[in-house]
């Protein structure tokens, strides 16, 4: 992948290697042709392949429920609508015994989530050597030099996508919080608790106590999203990638792999909705 005889190391560097476009410092606006010029790109770089995965998977997704929903019947449903009507009933139930407010975004936002990263996380199931050779020939049709193609297919092994789900996430946490209590509700939540006395002095002296300790907890909570869902695809990733190197076992260890994986990434789908739920149901909870 990384020339025509890799290394290992060549070759494991070049698939976690994403297609980076960006404003180097000598070359202007381009694509990078090796991490380094990646990395030189600054923060502002944009992960191609992660935008084109994950817009067009959400896309499938949007298509696919609205055309179930389209022709939707009340006889007999086909294979197709008995799924989606299979999944919404599952997400549905799980807001319900999970959500304690009202609202009429948490259900459609939870099964966005659920099947958005669930496509994303599928991903990895492709062979991992499939999709990259294939955009290395494209590339080979413009000039370009097939060694400095890079395409990551999986966009949750990808932190800034992961991580900027969670964000939105976290968005919607301050935003509930303060419309179910106000603004002054939130400051005291992050100053009045854990630690309280019915002396406003002794209060006063908690204050900095209780913010450093609840605006950790705060914190944490888009961290731990994204880093879970990150660490655990990326990881699995890493392993598709080392069987890919074995050479003849690598088909029955990659099917071996591949049928515990789709646990895992359904699994982690999960947990991103259901954490999504319970946080968004603290935040309109009132103490």
């Amino acid at each position: 992948m990384a020339g025509n005889n890799p290394t290992p190391t060549e070759y494991i560097q070049h698939h976690l290697q994403n297609l980076t476009f960006g404003n180097h410092p000598e070359h202007g606006w381009t694509i990078a042709h090796s991490a380094e010029e990646a990395s030189e790109m600054g923060f502002w770089a944009i992960h191609l392949d992660t935008l084109g995965w994950s817009i067009g998977l959400g896309l499938l997704f949007v298509l696919l429920f609205r055309k179930v929903a389209v022709k939707a019947t009340t006889g007999v449903p086909g294979g197709l609508q008995n799924f989606v009507e299979l999944m919404v009933e599952f997400v549905d139930n799980s807001v319900k015994d999970t959500f304690h407010g009202k609202s009429q975004l948490i259900a459609p936002l939870s099964l966005t989530i659920f099947c958005w990263v669930f496509l994303m996380n599928l991903m990895d199931l492709v062979p991992v050597d499939f999709l990259p050779m294939l955009a290395q020939k494209v590339g080979a049709m413009f000039g370009a030099d097939p060694a400095h193609v890079y395409f990551k297919v999986v966009p949750t092994t990808d932190v800034n996508a992961t991580l900027g789900m969670a964000l939105s996430v976290f968005a919607l946490i301050i935003f509930y919080t303060i419309r179910e209590k106000g603004f002054s509700g939130f400051i005291g939540e992050l100053t009045l608790h854990p630690f309280s006395s019915p002396n406003k002095l002794v209060q006063g002296l908690f204050v900095p106590v209780n913010f450093l300790l609840e605006a950790v907890t705060l914190l944490a909570k888009p961290i731990s999203l994204a880093l879970r869902l990150f660490g655990n695809l990326y990881a699995g990733e890493l392993i598709f990638i080392l069987i890919a190197m074995i050479g003849l076992w690598q088909l029955p260890l990659h099917f071996t792999w591949a049928v515990f994986h789709i646990l895992v990434i359904t699994l982690q789908a999960f947990i991103f909705m259901m954490l999504t739920i319970v946080y968004l149901s603290m935040a309109v909870e009132k103490h």
